[in-house]
């Protein structure tokens, strides 16, 4: 990362969300052995791809301590790294799976897991300071991926753009003034797939362009 920026991450027990706050202290009773704590990215933080999803989701990423791992969407998402070289080694959806992601990097636009993987407005805005951080400190970044409207506007506004600034719509590439370019796909969601919206050719076409960009 650049020299003099810091990258900030949220406390384990972080308290700037009252509801994933209490939520998290459910959790820690109802499941001890999962992580239940805001959820670190995944990734070098010298990569010059950022992936950008929702929240973790419960018995997912929550559990594993890792984003995307455990749970449907990280089955999409991973073999997909694994096919356009953004990953190497077995995925096995535990975050000690030996799975090491390459000039990638994955976040999320909210850390903590949130009631019915729904964050609401105020909780986005509040992990808004991580995500820029994110951004701030990969100093070799080039292209940043939005996994669904949340995301795309999470990102947008971290980088201090209007969310008029690119409308989302999936497969675009939008080039920021910053020199960045923002990717967007639908979220690789359950519902998302199961429902059609997203099929499995649509989400690699998404990172085929990516990965042309970034060797062009």
């Amino acid at each position: 990362m650049p020299a003099g920026i810091a990258l900030m991450m949220p406390d384990g027990d972080c308290p700037l969300c009252p509801r994933l706050a209490a939520f998290r202290r459910d959790n820690r009773a109802a499941f001890p052995s999962f992580h239940n704590a805001p959820v670190p990215s995944f990734g070098p933080a010298d990569a010059r791809l950022l992936i950008v999803g929702l929240a973790p989701g419960l018995k997912g990423a929550n559990q594993t301590g890792r984003p995307f791992t455990g749970d449907y969407a990280g089955a999409l998402l991973y073999p997909t790294l694994l096919r356009y070289g953004f990953a190497r080694g077995p995925y096995g959806a535990r975050s000690d799976d030996g799975l090491e992601l390459v000039d990638c990097r994955i976040t999320n636009a909210v850390r903590c897991v949130p009631p019915a993987n729904k964050p609401v407005g105020n909780e986005i805005l509040n992990c808004r300071k991580f995500l820029a951080s994110e951004i701030a400190a990969m100093g070799r970044l080039e292209m940043v991926v939005a996994l669904g409207l949340v995301a795309h506007n999470a990102v947008l506004a971290a980088l201090g753009l209007r969310q008029s600034h690119a409308k989302f719509t999936h497969g675009a590439r939008h080039p920021l003034p910053n020199g960045l370019t923002l990717a967007e796909s639908y979220h690789c969601s359950r519902y998302n797939t199961n429902t059609g919206r997203l099929t499995e050719a649509m989400f690699h076409a998404v990172f085929e362009g990516v990965r042309a960009q970034l060797d062009a």
